[in-house]
């Protein structure tokens, strides 16, 4: 199955999300994942609870697998994605990523540079006349911070025996990738 465009949960890090050590508790990073699927299901207008509800069967996270790049912080905008990788009769994967919001830079150049060669008259100053500075902004990409692949299976609600997707959400899961 090709893998479709990401999709995308912005989320900050709270002082709740840390550890003693003012980065993010690697367990957390699942949380942030849980989060991010649960959005990514509510846009394909799959919702959990109304599920249950209506086909008395649930997803339940039945396998992960997690690699750690970088520490998220205190503060931090991530933005964390799902992607369906596989889709099976009774389970699902989905590639997951936290990702360290990309920054704007901004540099700024002094409009006292002057040219400092000796053989010539100087070149000018690097702002415009008047004394205005020149910025220019420079985007820097998003950050990996994190990644796993995620099996979701589903399961009778009651007795949590596996069971199979039912079809009209394998529809929608479908019309999506």
């Amino acid at each position: 199955m090709a893998e479709a465009t990401p999709f995308q949960w912005p989320l900050r890090v709270y002082w709740e999300d840390t550890d003693a050590g003012g980065i993010v508790f690697y367990a957390n990073y699942l949380k942030f994942f849980e989060r991010s699927r649960t959005e990514w299901l509510r846009s394909l207008g799959i919702e959990q609870h109304s599920l249950r509800e209506s086909t008395g069967g649930m997803f339940v996270v039945t396998e992960t697998s997690i690699r750690y790049h970088r520490p998220a912080r205190l503060d931090d905008e991530l933005i964390v994605t799902a992607t369906l990788i596989e889709k099976g009769r009774a389970s699902l994967i989905i590639g997951q990523q936290a990702l360290l919001k990309s920054e704007r830079t901004e540099l700024s150049l002094e409009n006292s540079c002057e040219n400092q060669f000796s053989d010539g008259p100087p070149l000018g100053k690097l702002a415009p006349s008047g004394g205005s500075v020149l910025r220019v902004a420079k985007s820097v990409g998003a950050t990996l911070l994190c990644e796993g692949t995620i099996r979701i299976g589903w399961v009778d609600a009651a007795s949590l025996k596996p069971a199979r997707i039912p079809a009209n959400i394998l529809d929608r899961l479908e019309a999506k990738t």
